[in-house]
């Protein structure tokens, strides 16, 4: 095993002085790329919403022009991460976090089944669609971003929009826009090409340097921990390295950016892998990217840092990590 991984280090070494290269470039031609999302861009990333709720998010995101598909699934991502048994201090409920009062008010029978219960997704979800588009309507007239304007709204009431022309000064609720913004990039289906990653060559060459260190379940690289990671751990240290802060756990990361194809892979990109490819939330492995169809990852107990082929039966996907993504995302814990 050991030899084994020496032979691929001297094979791939050419090559990772290339791939560091070929990522340089990258950026530095990189221009204005097309990879906006937004109104009319109604597709779902593949996987990103969890494939029971992927119809639901697609048909109800396209209710009313304030919102889209991927914009409601960053909103309910952010709300409760599809977890419909959530339930926040302030009585906040469900997969779509209604509270009482206006869950009574604005809760809709979503799958006609005569009941309109806030933790079912299946009503929940088109009520927060439903909620979005009357918000929208309600501070039409707020100078600014109109959908701006209706997320504020939901997170902090429409009257406080009406009252201060637009997003309130309240740092949750201009966190809680902004952050919805930059998912909604991450949950929809990229337009166009998708923008290199600016640390990506950093990234790779912190991966590099852990190359032959024994798998560690749970580990970050800490001293304690004689330097050794688990798969998460890895991507989570080589971004740190270049000022990117990744979520702990594999599933999470996946929403770091948007989510290029497989034959736009570039050097950088986070690669993940899954037994149900329909559902990022099931992902169980991640990895970096370094070029010819390689990837750097910590595979399991008893392995080593490895350079692995990504194209095998359970790949899901890719994400271009980008700064402002990450700092959107919740951090996770050890899975």
């Amino acid at each position: 095993m050991r030899k084994a991984w020496l032979l691929a280090g001297v094979c791939f070494a050419g090559m990772l002085s290339f791939v560091l290269l070929l990522v340089v470039g990258t950026v530095m031609v990189a221009g204005n790329l097309v990879n906006g999302v937004g109104k009319g861009a109604v597709g779902l990333a593949k996987g990103a919403v969890p494939a029971e709720y992927q119809p639901v998010v697609q048909k109800w995101g396209n209710l009313c022009p304030a919102i889209n598909p991927a914009l409601l699934a960053a909103q309910l991502y952010q709300e409760s991460g599809w977890n419909p048994k959530a339930q926040s201090p302030a009585q906040a409920q469900g997969i779509a976090q209604f509270i009482p009062g206006t869950w009574a008010a604005h809760g809709v029978d979503g799958d006609g089944d005569g009941v309109k219960d806030v933790w079912n997704p299946y009503d929940a979800i088109p009520s927060a669609a439903t909620y979005d588009c009357k918000l929208a309507e309600y501070v039409k007239d707020a100078p600014g971003d109109p959908t701006h304007n209706m997320l504020a709204a939901y997170n902090a009431g429409a009257y406080a929009v009406i009252k201060y022309k637009g997003v309130p000064p309240y740092s949750e609720t201009q966190n809680y826009v902004k952050n919805i913004q930059q998912l909604e990039k991450s949950f929809a289906r990229p337009v166009g090409r998708v923008d290199p990653s600016k640390q990506a060559a950093g990234a790779i060459s912190f991966a590099q340097e852990q190359l032959g260190k024994e798998y560690l379940w749970g580990g970050n690289g800490t001293p304690e921990q004689d330097g050794r990671f688990d798969c998460s751990g890895l991507t989570k240290a080589a971004y740190e390295k270049v000022g990117v802060t990744l979520p702990r756990v594999a599933n999470d990361q996946y929403n770091a950016g948007p989510h290029p194809k497989r034959d736009e892979l570039l050097p950088g990109d986070l690669v993940f892998f899954s037994d149900d490819l329909t559902n990022s939330r099931a992902i169980r492995h991640v990895g970096i990217y370094v070029g010819g169809g390689y990837m750097i990852d910590a595979p399991r107990p008893g392995a080593v840092i490895r350079f692995a082929p990504v194209d095998t039966p359970d790949y899901f996907g890719a994400t271009r990590v980008t700064e402002a993504g990450a700092k959107a995302l919740p951090a996770g814990e050890v899975a």
